[in-house]
């Protein structure tokens, strides 16, 4: 199951999971219908099946029924990734109360949820995986993301609980952290920064949103996907109560 995966990163998660043999469990806010274009992409990469849950994860019975739900589908939840985040760029002083609840609700309270849920039946199986999709932001601080960095920290602590909790019941629970991600949305952002600012997006890039990032490259959501393939191999069985950092070098300085 992979939470928030009809776009972006969630989405190349979902579809690299696909192509590996994996029966899917596609989630977001959306309807059914709305969701279709993401169904059809994903069950473009194999013949395996792939079913839609639609769920508010800012609201803590909707996370925590879509564990449930996607077991009574499926019969079994081997791997978790708790992808789904939102974000709100604004001065503390002036960080509005209600999207700093909703922030937190999405990117850290669901995946308590869903962890909560989803362990139980791992452990009485000896094997599952689970993967949170935090942020360089877990690690690192920035200006006016309050909300954004305060869960992306949370994420990384629950992992390594977790992580602790569950290291002899054949579960490996780690933190993906990104820098900045190519996703429609980010291109969207680069393009309207150029307008406004009047300077090239080459310029954009490099100059604004890349500046923490060494490399000065995005990351590209597959490179995420590969990653969360690698940590359910096992090959990566003794990787767990892990944060690592996939940022073009941000977090070494």
């Amino acid at each position: 199951m992979v939470t928030g995966s009809t776009s972006g990163i969630g989405l190349s998660i979902a579809r690299r999971f696909a192509s590996s043999g994996y029966d899917v469990a596609v989630n977001s806010f959306e309807s059914e219908s709305e969701a279709g274009g993401a169904m059809a992409e994903i069950g473009e990469a194999a013949a395996v099946c792939v079913r839609y849950f639609a769920a508010d994860l800012a609201d803590a019975a909707q996370s925590a029924n879509l564990v449930d739900a996607v077991i009574g589908a499926f019969g079994r939840l081997d791997v978790l990734v708790n992808n789904a985040g939102i974000q709100k760029v604004a001065p503390i002083e002036a960080f509005p109360p209600a999207d700093w609840d909703r922030i937190v609700a999405v990117s850290l309270d669901s995946a308590f949820h869903t962890i909560r849920r989803a362990v139980p039946d791992m452990a009485a199986r000896g094997w599952g995986r689970i993967i949170n999709i935090a942020s360089a932001h877990g690690l690192r601080a920035s200006p006016f993301k309050s909300a954004y960095v305060a869960t992306k920290h949370g994420v990384v602590g629950l992992t390594k609980t977790v992580a602790l909790e569950t290291a002899e019941k054949g579960i490996t629970v780690n933190a993906i952290c990104p820098g900045y991600v190519w996703t429609s949305l980010v291109a969207k952002q680069v393009a309207d920064q150029a307008r406004v600012h009047g300077i090239s997006e080459d310029e954009v890039i490099r100059e604004v949103m890349l500046a923490p990032q060494p490399t000065r490259q995005f990351v590209q959501p597959e490179e995420i996907a590969e990653l969360a393939a690698y940590l359910c191999t096992d090959h990566a069985r003794s990787i767990t109560g892990s944060a690592i950092s996939i940022d073009g070098g941000w977090t070494a300085k």
